[in-house]
């Protein structure tokens, strides 16, 4: 696959480059490759990354058939391998195993790490959920007629029967919007991990970036997507530019979209001030308020079936949090022994701890002195 991304990221360029000293661009052409740019850009957006990825809301089959089609059209390989690198990205974000580590460079988490094709081994990605959705593998069987049918045919078609612009299509609203769509998704992997602010953690190189929230339809922020990669929101306030979390609700209200997946103000809050130093103020349970619960009843609860799991001296019920952890739910069932659980340090259990407060059922007997005086900073 290395050739057909060489080819993409270098021979298509030239050759649209080339073009434009023999094809001049027309009015019509251009408002055509914009609009065309536009919708298959949230088949990357909307589709690939917030249904597939991060599965931010439910979909209706005649919209996951849709952006798999048009998510086909920007040459940027299936669902399945994209899927597959992005939740690779969230759990080993900026390690060796990062497939785009952000810590090798601006070039390589751009474009480089597509040519020198990292290994694979050692990283542990569940995508059980893709090969299960028979709309996911149809795109996989059949990309690349896919991909030439929409990259090339489409924008030649509609040009050249709509106002004889038949080369313009293929050039303007086919590879020129194929380049640069390439470059305002690759903007996120490069310039959202290289500048911006980290409103919501500092914990990683993810920052939110304006001017890629306005290339990436709303992707560039990145600070707040890694803190909470399952909401369909990456944009929160108002006026944040995200096209995409816009498109989403509008699909909502039509009934094509339901499901969606947000995180509550307070522990976007709590993680704010976290990260200003400042003392967390959360709306969970003081521990002396929590029914205690002997080791051996909190393990008969876990193997019944019901996702608990003890941290520090605390059983929490990470029930939601199984279906978001961003390697995919069989990772953390695996984990924890087929959910099974047992104890955890803080620091070995992938969740941060001002979210893991809320989730709080149990103190184990035994451990309620110790951590009735726990503060959380």
């Amino acid at each position: 696959m290395w050739r057909a991304d060489f080819a993409a990221q270098v021979i298509a360029p030239l050759c649209a480059l080339a073009g434009v000293r023999y094809v001049p661009i027309q009015t019509p052409t251009l408002l055509w490759a914009l609009l065309y740019g536009v919708t298959l850009g949230f088949g990357i957006t909307l589709g690939y990354h917030r249904l597939w990825a991060h599965r931010s809301f439910r979909a209706h089959v005649a919209l996951r058939v849709f952006l798999a089609v048009i998510g086909a059209g920007n040459a940027q390989r299936s669902i399945k391998w994209s899927v597959t690198t992005h939740r690779a990205h969230h759990r080993y974000v900026d390690t060796d195993l990062d497939p785009h580590n952000a810590r090798k460079g601006l070039f390589h988490s751009h474009v480089g790490w597509l040519w020198l094709q990292p290994p694979t081994c050692g990283r542990d990605v569940d995508v059980s959920d893709l090969e299960s959705d028979p709309v996911v593998m149809w795109q996989y069987r059949y990309f690349i007629p896919l991909t030439v049918s929409m990259c090339l045919g489409v924008p030649a078609l509609v040009s050249g029967l709509g106002w004889g612009d038949f080369w313009g299509g293929i050039l303007y609203a086919g590879l020129w919007r194929m380049v640069v769509a390439y470059h305002c998704t690759f903007a996120v992997n490069s310039l959202a991990h290289w500048a911006g602010q980290q409103p919501f953690g500092r914990r990683t190189t993810a920052r939110d970036n304006t001017v890629v929230g306005l290339l990436a339809l709303g992707e560039g922020y990145h600070n707040f997507h890694h803190e909470f990669p399952m909401d369909y929101r990456n944009g929160i306030r108002w006026y944040d530019f995200d096209m995409t979390k816009w498109a989403i609700r509008l699909l909502a209200t039509v009934g094509l979209v339901t499901n969606l997946q947000t995180v509550s103000d307070a522990v976007i809050q709590s993680c704010q001030a976290h990260d200003r130093g400042s003392l967390l103020e959360i709306k969970a349970k003081p521990s002396d308020s929590i029914p205690l619960i002997d080791w051996e009843d909190y393990t008969r609860q876990a193997e019944s079936g019901r996702a608990l799991i003890a941290i520090a001296g605390f059983v929490h019920d990470i029930t939601e949090f199984v279906e978001m952890h961003p390697g995919g739910p069989k990772i953390l069932r695996e984990r924890s022994d087929g959910m099974q659980l047992r104890c955890f340090t803080a620091a070995s259990f992938p969740i941060r701890r001002q979210r893991a407060a809320c989730m709080r059922v149990y103190v184990i007997r035994g451990a309620e002195r110790r951590v009735s005086s726990e503060k959380i900073h």
